[in-house]
């Protein structure tokens, strides 16, 4: 009767390590690849999956989206500038079944073809490239990423450049290209407005000479401007036309004189 009942309970112990063996639950980002007997059956979840013992195999994937940080690479730019890139790869399996059948360790896959990717697409822009249109080289990047992941069952939503870290030398080199660059812009811009100002007492002489009162009721505001500043010194402006007959008086008369002598 003791053995019989030791076999009972072998049995019922057995039999919740098969049913514990048999029922599996998956996340609702999770997804279980089935192997049975080794070969491929399919992809099931998310919730409660059942499993032959001792005859199926399943293996969990993550549907969620990870992030990647690709560690810093050397680059030589077409401009052969010599720089360090790091950047960051997002991308979610979206094929379980190929991410666990084509590569053997998608993960690490991806990684080492992020950063070989890398060094190939920057080693072909020259820096100011790098510097200046960086969305252009992420979208590079992630296009290329994502065509040859795409057989491993892997979406690479986006790529983005990080940091680029540059020589000390390059780095002086460029702040004095920005100061020259400022002082050529003041210079610009101090020569346009020198030009507008001349065009525009061109227009005013113009007037002028078209209205000569003008000129006169000019030297009056310029009186009463010097008049507001209180000060004890007066500037009247004489017109030359005045001054100039006392000046042809005088030639006549030295002209005389020397006639006479």
């Amino acid at each position: 009767m003791q053995v019989f009942a030791t076999f009972i309970i072998i049995l019922v112990v057995f039999a919740v390590i098969l049913i514990a063996n048999a029922i599996r639950i998956l996340r609702e980002y999770e997804r279980g690849v089935i192997f049975r007997l080794g070969r491929l059956i399919g992809v099931k979840g998310p919730g409660i999956i059942f499993l032959i013992p001792m005859v199926d195999r399943m293996i969990k994937v993550s549907l969620r989206t990870v992030v990647m940080d690709v560690p810093p690479q050397d680059v030589i730019t077409k401009d052969n500038v010599s720089i360090k890139v790091n950047a960051v790869v997002y991308f979610r399996v979206v094929q379980p079944d190929k991410a666990i059948v084509e590569v053997e360790n998608f993960l690490f896959a991806t990684s080492q073809l992020s950063q070989t990717t890398l060094r190939s697409i920057l080693g072909q822009s020259e820096l100011d490239e790098l510097l200046a249109a960086r969305d252009k080289i992420n979208a590079e990047l992630q296009k290329m990423i994502d065509l040859q992941t795409e057989s491993w069952g892997i979406k690479v939503s986006n790529v983005e450049v990080k940091h680029i870290d540059l020589p000390v030398e390059m780095q002086r080199a460029m702040a004095r290209q920005a100061e020259a660059e400022r002082e050529r812009r003041a210079k610009v811009i101090h020569a346009e407005g020198e030009f507008q100002a001349s065009q525009r007492l061109a227009d005013a002489a113009g007037v002028i000479e078209s209205h000569p009162i003008s000129l006169q009721l000019r030297f009056l505001q310029t009186l009463t401007e010097i008049a507001s500043e209180k000060n004890s010194t007066t500037i009247f402006p004489v017109p030359i036309d005045l001054i100039s007959t006392f000046i042809d008086m005088y030639k006549k008369s030295t002209d005389g004189n020397n006639k006479k002598k």
